[in-house]
């Protein structure tokens, strides 16, 4: 069965556009895994513009379904995830003034840097997964690093899925079918949606988890969160 993280951060951006406490994404966050979110993400950025780092720390306690923290390595994160210890922390390439992620590990340029912090917080006892394009060599070679599992970054596959979705998921196929012959765990985020998470599912039936936030969010607006969470697990039935 593929796992529902729902990613707040978009909750966070509408509190901190009125500097109080409404939203309140502590509630949210239980409110989601009520509803039956199995997971939820939060990507804390250094210039705290959605999560802060406080809500991380807000967060755990109360927390029963898995907590991934997604991010870039820099110390600052590394010291925040060591210390909250969620199940799962995904590691991602983006710049400090990037909108949104829009890349994967290179992991083969990448691997002296990845192989140690990939070590590092397994020593914690927490699941690492490496965010990476739908490129066989760079699923591979984050096996090799030591990755518990990879996220596809499945942007591509949406902006190309209007225009035909079996060429937009082939590349997917192929990553994730050496991804499991790695013995690799697989996630898949990014621009996932109501529209094509249900091919996405039927195509990979096998990837573990999908993280989804903006347009999760932006669909509870006007289908509320309960309805909206329901779709989209709809979409992730077998």
């Amino acid at each position: 069965m593929t796992k529902l993280s729902i990613n707040i951060n978009k909750v966070a951006t509408i509190r901190n556009a009125r500097g109080s406490n409404t939203p309140n994404v502590v509630k949210f966050a239980l409110d989601c895994e009520r509803l039956g979110a199995q997971g939820i993400t939060v990507h804390p950025r250094p210039d705290e513009r959605h999560i802060r780092y406080a809500d991380v720390y807000d967060l755990k306690p109360v927390l029963t379904e898995e907590f991934n923290i997604e991010g870039n390595p820099v110390p600052k994160f590394i010291e925040l995830v060591k210390e909250i210890r969620p199940a799962q922390v995904t590691l991602v390439p983006d710049a400090e003034d990037a909108i949104t992620s829009n890349a994967g590990w290179d992991t083969i340029r990448h691997a002296d840097f990845l192989r140690k912090v990939v070590a590092d917080f397994k020593s914690c006892g927490i699941r690492v997964s490496l965010f990476v394009d739908p490129i066989p060599e760079m699923v591979r070679k984050a096996a090799e690093l030591g990755a518990d599992r990879v996220e596809l970054y499945t942007e591509p596959y949406a902006t190309h899925y209007p225009e035909g979705p079996e060429k937009a998921i082939e590349p997917y196929v192929k990553a994730a079918e050496v991804a499991r012959e790695c013995g690799l765990g697989l996630n898949a985020g990014h621009d996932l949606s109501l529209e094509n998470l249900a091919f996405f599912h039927k195509n990979i039936p096998w990837c573990d988890e999908v993280s989804i936030g903006h347009a999760l969010i932006s669909d509870a607006l006007y289908l509320g969160i309960e309805e909206t969470i329901r779709q989209y697990l709809a979409c992730l039935k077998d």
